[in-house]
C-alpha cells in the first residue's frame, strides 16, 4: 500500500490530463481524486467506527490533487499503523469490521490504480506475485461471490469455471441470482490459468486474456467478466 501509493503520486504528477485507457472517460486527475477520496473515506470509517454519512464532503475545488493524495495517503498509513489490524473500523464486509480489512483492501486498491496510472503513461511495472495471488482471492471471494438477486442474469445457469494461478485454484459457479466460490471439485465447464499478474489484471479488466491459458466452454469466461464488471464498478 505504501509503495504503490507513493508510485502513483510520482508517476501522475505533471500528467493529470492524460487519458486512462482502462477507465474510459477518465483522466489521471480523476484517478488521483478518486483515490484521495477513497483514502479519506477509510480514515473516516476508522475514526468514526461507522460509515460516514453523507459522503463525500464538499472538498475545496482549488486543492492540488496530487498534494491531496500524498497527504491522505500518509494520514491513512499513520492511522492504520497506530491502530493496528485488529482495531475496529466500519467496512462494507459484515464478517470483518476491522482495520485489517481495509489494510488488505487498500493495498489492492492502490495496485490496481497504480496500473491504471502506469498504463496511461506507458510505464507499466510488475505486480508482486504474492500480492497478485491475494488480489485474485479478494476479487473472487469478496467482490464476486454472494447474492445477485437484485441483478440477475438468466444466461448464468450454474456454469462453473476454475481460475488457477500461483499454485492456487478457485471454482466459480455462476447462477442466475448468486455466485459461489469454492475449491475445485471437478467437472467445471471452463478453466483460465496463468501467471498471477496477468490473471489479476484480466479479472479487474485491466488487460485482455492474451497470454492466459483457457480451456473448455469459451463463453463462460465472458460471463464471469460481465459479472465482475458489475461487482467492481
Amino acid at each position: 500500500m505504501r509503495a504503490d501509493g507513493d508510485r502513483i503520486a510520482v508517476v501522475a504528477d505533471g500528467h493529470l490530463n492524460a487519458e486512462v485507457p482502462p477507465c474510459p472517460g477518465w483522466t489521471l486527475q480523476n484517478v488521483i481524486t478518486h483515490l484521495a477520496e477513497v483514502y479519506e473515506h477509510k480514515i473516516a470509517c476508522t475514526l468514526l467506527e461507522k460509515m460516514p454519512d453523507p459522503w463525500p464532503p464538499q472538498w475545496a475545488p482549488e486543492r492540488d490533487p496530487v498534494e491531496w493524495l500524498v497527504d491522505a495517503h500518509q494520514r491513512l498509513l499513520t492511522l492504520f499503523r497506530e491502530r493496528g489490524p485488529q482495531a475496529p473500523s466500519a467496512t462494507w464486509w459484515p464478517p470483518d469490521q476491522t482495520v485489517g480489512f481495509w489494510d488488505r483492501r487498500m493495498a489492492h486498491e492502490a495496485v490496481i490504480h497504480r496500473v491504471d496510472v502506469e498504463i496511461s503513461l506507458d510505464q507499466l511495472t510488475a505486480v508482486d506475485p504474492a500480492l497478485a495471488i491475494d488480489g485474485v482471492d479478494e476479487v473472487l471471494a469478496i467482490f464476486l461471490a454472494g447474492d445477485w438477486s437484485e441483478d440477475p442474469d438468466d444466461r448464468c445457469r450454474g456454469q462453473r469455471i476454475v481460475i488457477s494461478t500461483g499454485g492456487r485454484s478457485w471454482e466459480v459457479e455462476l447462477l442466475p441470482e448468486a455466485v459461489t466460490v469454492s475449491s475445485p471439485h471437478g467437472g467445471a465447464e471452463a478453466e483460465v490459468s496463468g501467471e498471477p499478474e496477468p490473471v489479476l489484471l484480466w479479472l479487474w479488466g485491466r488487460r485482455s486474456d492474451a497470454g492466459l491459458s483457457s480451456q473448455g466452454d469459451a463463453s463462460v469466461p465472458g460471463l464471469l467478466r460481465d459479472r465482475l464488471k458489475l461487482a467492481t464498478q
